[in-house]
């Protein structure tokens, strides 16, 4: 597991993508983060504030500046659908109860066996 960051110095940081709920940049970030992008979500407490706040204030940020281009593929793929297409082909079916799953998946949602390999 890689060091935490020290977020607080860290200067080289930008902003990738401004989501349209708290739940969108969680997930984002966690897709980044399963791709080795190490990401932060900000302005996530300002939500209480909407209505009041300027919209857009929650952002999901790219720790490393090194990282940003990729992290900005990586996520047009996944809205365009190309993550979604190429897993879809990499179907599994579960040893242990012969479900059928969509790639995507590493453990079975019948009864959670995980996936092989």
């Amino acid at each position: 597991m890689p060091a935490p960051l020290n977020l607080c110095n860290h200067k080289d940081m930008k902003a990738l993508y401004s989501p349209r709920t708290v739940t969108d940049a969680h997930l984002i970030r966690g897709y980044l983060q399963s791709h080795g992008i190490e990401t932060l979500v900000r302005g996530e407490f300002l939500a209480g504030g909407i209505g009041e706040l300027p919209a857009g204030m929650c952002k999901v940020w790219v720790a490393d500046d090194a990282n940003f281009e990729r992290a900005d593929r990586l996520l047009r793929e996944f809205f365009r659908g190309d993550t979604a297409r190429r897993l879809a082909a990499n179907q599994w079916r579960c040893a242990a109860c012969g479900e059928t799953l969509e790639g995507q998946f590493t453990d079975c949602w019948q009864c959670g066996a995980a996936r092989p390999g």
